[in-house]
Order: C-alpha cells, then sequence, then structure tokens
C-alpha cells in the first residue's frame, strides 16, 4: 500500500512540476488541480511537463479564492479521482505547489503503513481555537457569507453587522458540530471516501457553501462523524505570522525546516534553490528519522513574532513610529536625569564623572545649544549639538542618544530654563532616574548682577515651570525612578542622597563618598529670598530659609528624600 497526493496549484508551476515529479518517480500517484484562474498557456506547460509519468492525473479546474468554497470543490474532484483511479492508495495527503517534502517518500510510506488507520487532520471546536484572525470563530458557521473578504471588502464586513444586528443566524445541519484546523491533511481511504461518499453530501455542501474559509473547517468537522482514530495534528509544518499570513520559508531557513522532522513543509519561496536541490535529493543521510514535531522550532518563530510586533527596547521602528505607546521600551537603557545640582555644586558634572566613571553631559536641552560632555560639537550617533536640530524632534534625540551610547549610563542636567517638551516622556520612561533639588535655580540668579525687577519677573517663571514639571512627576501614571527634595533639606545632608545616587549610577563600586563637590556661596541667600518676597513674588519651593541670612546647619535628623513610585 502507499500514499497519493492531492496537489492543489496557482503559482509557480515549475516548482510544483519539479514536486510533482518527485512523488511520482518515488510510486506516489499524484492528482494536480491547477486554479481555474491561471491562464490556459501555462496550464498547458504543465501538463506536458508531467505527461510522460503515468501515475499523474489533472482534476477539473476551480477558481479558487481565498477563503470561498472553491478550494474545498477543487479538493472534493481531486480526492474523488484519486480514489477511483488509483485503488492501491490507502491515504491521501493534501498538499499544495508550494509545498516541499522534507523527509524521503519512502519513510512517510513507512511512517503511514504502520498506522493504516489514522487520520492525521487537525480538528478541533470552535471554542479551543486561539489561532483565528478576524473574530469569527463559531459566528462563520451561523452566518452567510456571500461576498469576497478580500475582493468586496465593505460589503463583506457590512453584511456580518447587519445580520448582527437583526440576529440573523443559520441552522446548522444536524449531527454537525463545527471544529476547525489546517487546510492540510492526510486521511485514510475508508475516511475520505466515507466523506465523498456521504448520502446527505448535497445538504451538508450546500451549507458549507456560505461558510467563512470552509477549507478550514469542512474535512475538519466531518471526519469526527466517520473517523475513531484522529490525531488532531498536520503531517506538514505550516506557520503563521501575528497576522495570520502563511511564513515563507527562503534558502537561509534549512536548518530549521530539518530540525522540524515534519514530513512536507510550506510556503516554499519559488526561488529557494538550494532548499530544492537538498530535499529532493535522494540521499536519505540528508533527513533525519523521527517524529514529526514542528514544536521543536516554535521558540524560534515566536522569538521572530516577539522581535517584528515589538521590535527592540529603545529602538523606533519605522512601521510603529507614528503610532504612541506602540514602542518596546521608550528608551533602551538607564538614564539620570538632574535638576538643581549644577546651579547648588561647581563643577558638579567634573565631580560626578569622576564618583561614577562615565560621562556626564550638561544642560542636553538648554535653548542655546546641546552641551554634550567635553564641550563636544558632535556625539555618539552623528548627534550635533544644534538645538534648532534637536527641538525638531526631541523625543528622538534622547532616544537616539540613549541607544547609540548602549553600556554607557548617561547623566545630564535639567532645569526650568531648558526646553520642556519631553517631561512627560521622561515621567513615563521606566528607564529614567530623575533627582529634582526644586528651588535652586534661584542661585544663579542670587550671583547674577542685574535688576532686582527682571530677576524677580525671571524668577516668578522659572518657579511656575518647576512647579509644574514637580506636579507631573508626583502623578500616579509616573514610571520614572523620582527622588526629590527641597533645596533646605538637601544642603542640610548633601552626603547620603549624593551617596544613594552614586550607589544607584555604578552600584557594583561600593565606595563610600569621602567629601561633596564643592557648594556654591550661598552667603545672604536667605535675604535675598526674602528680597524676592517684599517685591511680592512669592518663593515657595526652596524650603525653609531664615530672612536673617544664616544658612540651615547639618544636624542630628538625617534628610530624606521623599521618592515618587
Amino acid at each position: 500500500m502507499t500514499v497519493g497526493f492531492v496537489m492543489l496549484c496557482h503559482t509557480a508551476l515549475d516548482r510544483a512540476a519539479q514536486v510533482a515529479r518527485h512523488w511520482a518517480t518515488h510510486g506516489c500517484p499524484v492528482v494536480v488541480h491547477v486554479d481555474k484562474r491561471v491562464k490556459r498557456k501555462g496550464y498547458d506547460r504543465l501538463v506536458q511537463a508531467l505527461g510522460d509519468l503515468g501515475n499523474v492525473r489533472f482534476s477539473g479546474r476551480h477558481a479558487c479564492e481565498w477563503g470561498t468554497w472553491g478550494i474545498v470543490a477543487a479538493t472534493q474532484e481531486a480526492s474523488s479521482i484519486m480514489l477511483r483511479e488509483f485503488p492501491q492508495v490507502r491515504h491521501v495527503y493534501l498538499a499544495s505547489g508550494s509545498c516541499l517534502p522534507l523527509r524521503p517518500v519512502a519513510e512517510l510510506v513507512r511512517y503511514l503503513d504502520a498506522r493504516p488507520r489514522v487520520d492525521f487532520i487537525e480538528s478541533v471546536t470552535t471554542e479551543d481555537v486561539g489561532w483565528t484572525i478576524g473574530g469569527l470563530n463559531l459566528e462563520r458557521f451561523t452566518m452567510r457569507f456571500p461576498f469576497s473578504w478580500r475582493k468586496h471588502r465593505r460589503l463583506f464586513d457590512g453584511y456580518v453587522k447587519l445580520q448582527r444586528r437583526i440576529g440573523l443566524k443559520r441552522r446548522i445541519p444536524a449531527g454537525i458540530v463545527p471544529h476547525l484546523g489546517s487546510q492540510w491533511w492526510c486521511l485514510t481511504r475508508q475516511t475520505l471516501s466515507a466523506i465523498l461518499d456521504n448520502p446527505e453530501r448535497a445538504e451538508i455542501d450546500r451549507y458549507f457553501r456560505r461558510v467563512w474559509i470552509p477549507d478550514e473547517s469542512y474535512f475538519q468537522t466531518l471526519v469526527r462523524q466517520v473517523s475513531d482514530q484522529v490525531e488532531s495534528r498536520s503531517l506538514t509544518l505550516s506557520k503563521f505570522d501575528f497576522q495570520g499570513k502563511p511564513h515563507i520559508f527562503y534558502d537561509d531557513h534549512l536548518q530549521i525546516l530539518r530540525r522540524s522532522d515534519c514530513f512536507v513543509a510550506r510556503k516554499i519561496w519559488p526561488h529557494a534553490d538550494r532548499l530544492y536541490a537538498s530535499f529532493l535529493s535522494d540521499d536519505p543521510s540528508a533527513q533525519a528519522t523521527a517524529e514529526p514535531n514542528p514544536g521543536k522550532i516554535d521558540r524560534l518563530f515566536a522569538r521572530a513574532v516577539e522581535r517584528r510586533t515589538k521590535g527592540r527596547a529603545g529602538l523606533y521602528m519605522q512601521s510603529r513610529h507614528p503610532n504612541e505607546n506602540w514602542e518596546n521600551g521608550r528608551t533602551a537603557a538607564p538614564y539620570s536625569v538632574f535638576e538643581g545640582f549644577s546651579d547648588l555644586f561647581e563643577n558638579f558634572e567634573t565631580w560626578l564623572g569622576k564618583a561614577t566613571g562615565t560621562r556626564v553631559h550638561g544642560h542636553l536641552f538648554a535653548p542655546d545649544r546641546v552641551q554634550f560632555a567635553g564641550g563636544d560639537s558632535v556625539y555618539n550617533g552623528a548627534l550635533c549639538d544644534s538645538a534648532a536640530m534637536r527641538d525638531y524632534n526631541p523625543k528622538s534625540f534622547l532616544t537616539s542618544l540613549i541607544w547609540n551610547t548602549r553600556g554607557e549610563r548617561q547623566c545630564f542636567q535639567f532645569g526650568p530654563g531648558d526646553s520642556q517638551k519631553l517631561i512627560y516622556f521622561m515621567a513615563a520612561d521606566a528607564n529614567a532616574q530623575i533627582s529634582v533639588i526644586s528651588g535652586a535655580w534661584a542661585i544663579p540668579l542670587f550671583h547674577s548682577n542685574r535688576n532686582f525687577g527682571d530677576i524677580r519677573r525671571e524668577a516668578a517663571q522659572l518657579q511656575k515651570i518647576e512647579a509644574e514639571f514637580l506636579t507631573v512627576l508626583r502623578a500616579s501614571w509616573v514610571k520614572a525612578r523620582v527622588r526629590t527634595w527641597t533645596l533646605a533639606e538637601f544642603i542640610e545632608n548633601p552626603m547620603e542622597p549624593l551617596q544613594t545616587i552614586v550607589d544607584e549610577i555604578s552600584p557594583r563600586s561600593l565606595r563610600r563618598l569621602s567629601e561633596a563637590p564643592r557648594l556654591a556661596d550661598l552667603t545672604g541667600f536667605g535675604q535675598f529670598l526674602q528680597n524676592l518676597r517684599n517685591q511680592g513674588m512669592q518663593p515657595v519651593l526652596m524650603g525653609d530659609f531664615p530672612a536673617t541670612g544664616a544658612m540651615p546647619q547639618p544636624g542630628n535628623r538625617r534628610g530624606r528624600p521623599y521618592l515618587v513610585k
């Protein structure tokens, strides 16, 4: 006894002829169906190419549009020819013109001979199906689908909505329990003939003509009525992406296909010369002898789907860039943002760089230019210090900086005088570590030799901007790690918060700080704040500075930041 192949072809007929010849010359009858939409000239060439093989037949042609009844009708007619003209066939294997045998024909014959009454067809009830795309599981059996999903999508969707609205449902014939599964099966002669010779076939066919994608449900449903040994799996390797489209295998998938141990794979790229040459050879050592197990390569496909749908963390793919929150992580690596530190400490960037072993930038979002570390005008990834270029797309500027410096933590200064376009972006970024000394922006104003009226107006504006930033950082949706201190409480005990910051940036150093960076001269700062009050501006973000001019002194109380989660 042997196995016969039914091939449904519609494109790449030269490759279909090559595979059909391979099966036929190894003793397996082949019945070929060619889509009616294929031009006559191509069909005639295929018939001529296989004309010298006595065990190859051609069936009547049907138009096989995806999701319609024509595919089932073509399978029925070709299968009837197979059963009628080749009585030695015990199993019928349904394949497509883009299928490729992965193992020697003799192995498949021996495998099926050891299981003479087993039907291999994926057949799962609609409640257990999780792979359908489009939201139609049971509804595909209770609605009518007279319109093509591909050619008349509006009519298709509109008619579905109409049927849902008026509650129109079809009656499922008695004894029919809808099942779904892969189109590619291998059935025994007894099972297939029982389905094709069913006395109620006319009524069943009439019902399935208006089922959506009947080739995934017709045989899958009827096999449950007539077979008592169904293995709900396919011997054909067929993988689909997240959109329900079949994966196409190329030459570089050779080892993956071998690892699957399946007998047949689809869909093969017509120009994959290496695959066809490897698997259509007569060398039995080229393929392994094992139980078909496509699950062995499922992990690779799952990773491929994840990479395609999510991308790499912090790298914005062109296909998802315009869509908000479609990114896989806002940035590629952790980074630190410091507000007020460079105002309170002299040469803070240099000190932090030495303490943590990282390069520390100045104000990357300063209004005049980008202050890269070391005063560089161009940084990793060809990022320039032009403020106009940065402000054209500040989000891309920051994400590109983090992506192009992966492996080296980025630290930069921020303040109310900088561009505030990214405050929401950074606050929602789990990679951001934001440390704020509120009110420190007043120190440069205190040291400036400007008209006090101008100072008062600028102080009011800067305080308003920083207050808005702090409000954002206190929001419930914030994912960044945020620490804030008022200026007064920070200078009471600066070592503890500085040690915490250094430990987070360089967790492996485990080095205790011996000295803090040099504080700016704050003599008379309290009186400066009182003068602002006297001029009608109320400074509230600095904390409690006495108007006498005496500085807050370190005491027994340990200054603790409040952490916003």
